[in-house]
């Protein structure tokens, strides 16, 4: 058992941030970690077990032990108990390991005169035998102040020639250096230098990194978007009024205008995020807003001030606006002391916020050096493709060969923001089609800027090129150059054309299509591959232990037993496609040779078929779901399969048992569920459900690069 310890130079460091951030990073590994907090600190309206362990449960499951409470270890402490207080502390770090590889240990937060503070972090650290690593943020130091904090902290554990001591992780690189002013008058701005941008130039500003013993292990930048509240935040800190509240829940405020000018002064301020802040009687405001809001602009909400309300005709005008999701709020303070109340708002990431911890987490993630930790630390590696290590690997995967991936719905927001991300992650070379003028409207009333080098296609400007190739597709269909080009106005057809053209890799579609409209002209353009008779599908199941292939669940209703041998096969080379170890269970309602009648005939013939196949694959059927799920129901029902009990691949038998199985354990378990991914095309096409989130769309398209890869391979051009 491995433990790394986690302890501040000061307050405000981001410690949490950055224990849930390597938690993130060894899980992305596939290695097993468990939390743990053996002291609380409770801050300001938190109540127990404290902000680490409800955040550490909502973003990735993980359950803890209890933690000790501050005041009843200061008095173990205050009566030289350090002992017994130890050793609760190791019977609580037991029950929180479970099977766990390596456990990640929040320490506790140093407070203006409490010095027996850094000896419970140095003798906790001790006792349970950790890696110690420190986290510090510059705050309001200078370069020389920061530099001796760290010191300072370091030789509390004994200095950098501890070889426990493994070294400091920087958060907050590049904040303003007293925090971020929350309100801004209509011409105010933030202005401020970042000094500390890469190792280099870390190591000459703090001389502690200079000492070989003594490693930076991180530089996480500060990220405005990391301190943007909900607006149900902000109206709770107020203690505000809700008139209104639209999607209070989910918007999220990335600035605060206080607005006192005439409306043509303050029309700027009236973007995507902003929080309008004005006078109860200000009616002007409310319409400019309002007006902003049905041109598309998602601002964050309108907070009235004074305890005061528009006159009810105007607000009754805007009730079309208000009614699109516009949080509207009133407060009984003053303008003043609004914004200065705002102002003194905690940046801390409340624990139900847990959109804002994930996307913190992940920053962190990826700005540790898990190279070095890995290798200094001997973790373990596990075969299991854990939902963070799934999510990983379709991005590293996408990134080590960019494709170009088409998008047909190009002037919808939530897609233009994932190319956007796609882009400048490198994930893949995206293209949009719409009109250039209407793409960039749309990111703009959304706060997206979109990048140089992502493309966008005008779908009038290139639609006759593709007619020729279209009618040559479709000649056996007898479609002429007129029936080609009405059915090019389509922007997924023409996309799909693109692909059938060779002239992109892949199609993401389906944020507003019908999966139909997606599939439909995949299947009379592209066609399959060449060892393939069909096209099926399958979905990621992203547990809260591993991610499961499920197919097919979207395609083929009542396939044979050679089609469903195919798709058995096929969804095994997905899953190894996707970094997931296929094991294929041949599910039906009988396990082993106990069932007769058609059906069990059919999945056992089909089991027999694809054996002979792909000799090289680890497939068994037929199999009852528990059976091959759940090891204590394998060892009594087949106990001899190399498969149950510890499948990865789930092949139902017909469209009906598989559609029904994977919405139930999507809805039941809340359980994220990635796909349709269609299988046995020439050229990857992919569909989105309607509902689907920005990440949703952004990992689509990281997996239709992947397959993009693969085709390349199986069928090169």
């Amino acid at each position: 058992m491995h433990s790394f310890y986690l302890a501040p130079t000061t307050s405000g460091t981001g410690l949490t941030s950055v224990c849930l951030g390597l938690v993130r990073a060894l899980d992305q590994l596939g290695v097993r970690v468990a939390f743990f907090k053996p002291i609380a600190q409770i801050y300001g309206s938190d109540t127990g077990p404290g902000r680490s362990a409800k955040l550490i449960q909502q973003t990735v499951g993980l359950q803890t032990a209890p933690s000790i409470a501050l005041a009843y270890a200061q008095n173990k402490v205050a009566r030289g108990e350090f002992d017994e207080l130890m050793e609760e502390v190791i019977v609580n770090y037991q029950k929180s390991i479970r099977d766990a590889d390596v456990v990640v240990v929040e320490g506790l937060v140093p407070r203006p005169n409490e010095d027996y503070i850094a000896r419970l972090n140095s003798r906790v650290a001790t006792t349970l035998g950790s890696d110690i690593i420190i986290v510090s943020a510059k705050k309001h130091y200078s370069s020389a102040e920061w530099n001796e904090r760290i010191n300072i902290t370091a030789s509390i554990f004994g200095g950098p020639g501890n070889p426990r001591l493994l070294g400091c992780v920087l958060n907050k690189v590049g904040a303003p250096p007293r925090g971020i002013q929350r309100v801004k008058t209509e011409d105010s701005s933030d202005r401020w230098e970042v000094t500390e941008r890469t190792l280099e130039h870390v190591k000459r500003k703090l001389p502690i990194f200079n000492n070989d013993e003594f490693r930076c292990l991180g530089i996480v930048h500060w990220n405005p978007s990391f301190v943007s509240p909900r607006t149900i935040d902000i109206a709770r800190h107020l203690h505000a009024k809700i008139i209104n509240e639209g999607d209070i829940n989910q918007r999220r405020v990335s600035a605060v205008t206080l607005c006192a000018r005439t409306v043509p002064n303050m029309v700027f301020a009236l973007k995507a995020g902003t929080l309008i802040v004005t006078s109860g009687d200000r009616e002007d405001i409310l319409l400019a807003a309002s007006q902003a809001v049905l041109n598309g602009v998602p601002l964050a909400g309108i907070l009235f001030t004074g305890d005061m309300l528009p006159d009810e005709r105007v607000m009754t005008l805007c009730r079309g606006a208000i009614n699109t999701g516009l949080p509207v709020l009133v407060t009984e303070l003053d303008s003043l002391s609004t914004a200065q109340l705002l102002d003194s708002m905690s940046e801390e990431v409340p624990s139900e916020d847990v959109t804002r911890m994930l996307a913190v987490m992940d920053q962190v993630a990826v700005s540790l050096d898990m190279n070095w930790l890995t290798d200094r630390t001997a973790l373990p590696q596990d075969v299991r493709m854990s939902p963070p290590a799934f999510r990983h690997f379709l991005v590293k995967q996408a990134q080590s060969i960019p494709k170009r991936v088409v998008l047909p719905e190009g002037t919808e927001v939530r897609t233009i923001e994932a190319a956007i991300i796609c882009t400048e992650r490198q994930i893949a070379s995206c293209v949009l089609l719409g009109k250039k003028e209407e793409i960039n409207s749309v990111a703009e009333a959304n706060g997206l800027i979109i990048p140089e080098d992502l493309e966008i296609q005008d779908p009038e400007e290139v639609i006759k090129e593709y007619v020729a190739p279209m009618v040559e597709l479709r000649k056996h269909k007898g479609l002429s150059p007129v029936q080609a080009e009405a059915l090019l106005e389509d922007c997924v057809v023409l996309g799909t054309m693109m692909l059938a053209q060779n002239e992109v890799d892949g199609l993401v579609s389906g944020a507003v299509h019908t999966t139909a409209n997606t599939i439909r002209p995949a299947l009379q353009l592209i066609k399959t591959q060449a060892d393939c008779s069909l096209v099926s599908s399958i979905f990621f199941m992203l547990m809260p232990e591993q991610v499961f292939v499920y197919g097919d669940c979207a395609v083929n209703p009542t396939p044979n037993a050679e089609q469903l041998a195919e798709i058995a096969i096929q969804s095994a080379d997905s899953a190894v496609a996707f970094g997931i170890e296929p094991r294929v269970a041949m599910i039906s309602y009988s396990t082993g040779v106990s069932g007769v009648g058609s059906d069990v005939d059919k999945v056992r013939e089909a089991t027999k078929i694809a054996k002979e196949r792909r000799p090289d694959l680890i497939i068994d059927g037929p199999l009852q779901y528990d059976a091959a799920a759940i090891a204590s129901v394998a060892r009594s029902k087949a106990p001899d399969s190399p498969v149950a009990g510890n499948a990865t691949v789930f092949v139902f038998p017909d469209l009906n048992t598989g559609n029904t199985t994977y919405k139930a354990v999507q809805r039941s378990a809340n359980v994220v569920s990635v796909g349709p991914v269609l299988q046995g095309l020439r050229k990857p096409v992919n569909d989105l459900s309607r509902g689907a989130m920005v990440d949703d769309i952004v990992y689509t398209i990281a997996l239709t690069a992947i397959q993009a890869q693969q085709a390349d391979i199986v069928d090169p051009v």
